[in-house]
């Protein structure tokens, strides 16, 4: 078994993980929220997405979020964007880290940003070059990675004919493997990480997993294995797309800290810090989530002594 020493560690819940909820938090909730994962010594943070306030009306304050957010340093605070007035909004608010997202599937293309593919890209070749004349970095990730609800298993030619395009068209040198809807398993992670890093070695991967299915932290060990050692989760474990069927939450934070604390394996946050405010989150949003740290607690004691 291949284990990393430490761990990179996103907290995706501010966005993705509230995306989807029927219950929009206030702006000060979020920056709660994002100043209390930056307190507990998160290093990337994800804080909101700047798109269309009708698609996504729980994003429609990102922009006085992140102006009102107390900034930490050291902690890089990212937001998603779909096109140039995204990134324009963005870097207006004080952002300096933008996410394009791109799906391996055309079907999920139509569905959540109505472009296929092609002209997706041809977009954000005018959103990379616009960021990084205006002093902000650039990364990109890829949605549907390993399955699409729309069109099922998507093969790995396709999803590094992307990358490569996120490579050499953009110039981008960081990207997630998205499994958006749930449908990667352990072995396909292994399989396709591996791949990815041997087909592109000057790319910075994450995985970006949903438990939809039960899975996902099976699949972190499996991607640790293959190298991988970048991650996003959502606190309390929150999270879906509002364009693919099926996608429900992503794998809970205070869940992967668990078990890399357990396995040995650095992460650099505080656990019980994220476990309070992933107990809050859920107290916000009212309703049980799916997170095992927030049902049965963290090991102490004799419990999980490993006999």
């Amino acid at each position: 078994m291949n284990w990393p020493e430490k761990i990179i560690f996103c907290e995706v819940g501010p966005r993705d993980g509230l995306q989807n909820e029927k219950t929009t938090l206030s702006v000060e909730q979020k920056i709660s929220l994002i100043e209390g994962a930056a307190e507990a010594g998160v290093p990337i943070i994800e804080i909101g997405s700047f798109v269309n306030p009708k698609a996504v009306p729980q994003m429609a304050d990102s922009d006085e979020v992140a102006k009102r957010l107390r900034r930490l340093p050291g902690v890089e605070y990212r937001a998603l964007v779909a096109n140039i007035k995204g990134v324009e909004r963005a870097l207006a608010a004080g952002i300096t880290k933008v996410k394009l997202t791109l799906s391996a599937s055309e079907s999920h293309a139509k569905a959540n940003l109505n472009k296929s593919v092609g002209e997706l890209l041809k977009g954000f070749e005018e959103c990379a070059a616009f960021a990084r004349e205006n002093g902000a970095e650039v990364s990109g990730a890829i949605s549907t990675a390993f399955g699409c609800p729309f069109e099922g298993k998507i093969p790995v030619e396709r999803v590094a004919s992307i990358a490569g395009r996120f490579v050499e068209d953009l110039g981008v040198t960081e990207l997630s493997l998205s499994d958006t809807t749930g449908m990667a398993n352990p072995r396909q992670v292994y399989d396709r990480a591996s791949h990815m890093i041997e087909k592109f070695p000057q790319v910075k991967w994450f995985l970006h997993l949903h438990n939809t299915r039960g899975m996902a932290l099976a699949n972190i060990v499996a991607g640790m294995n293959a190298g991988v050692i970048r991650y996003d989760a959502s606190l309390a474990g929150l999270g879906g797309c509002p364009f693919a069927p099926g996608a429900s939450g992503n794998v809970a934070s205070e869940d992967v800290l668990h078990m890399l604390r357990e396995m040995g394996i650095e992460s650099g946050i505080d656990l019980d810090k994220m476990i309070a405010l992933a107990r809050r989150l859920q107290q916000w949003v009212g309703h049980d989530t799916d997170s095992a740290m927030l049902r049965a607690g963290p090991c102490g004691g004799t419990a999980c002594a490993g006999k």
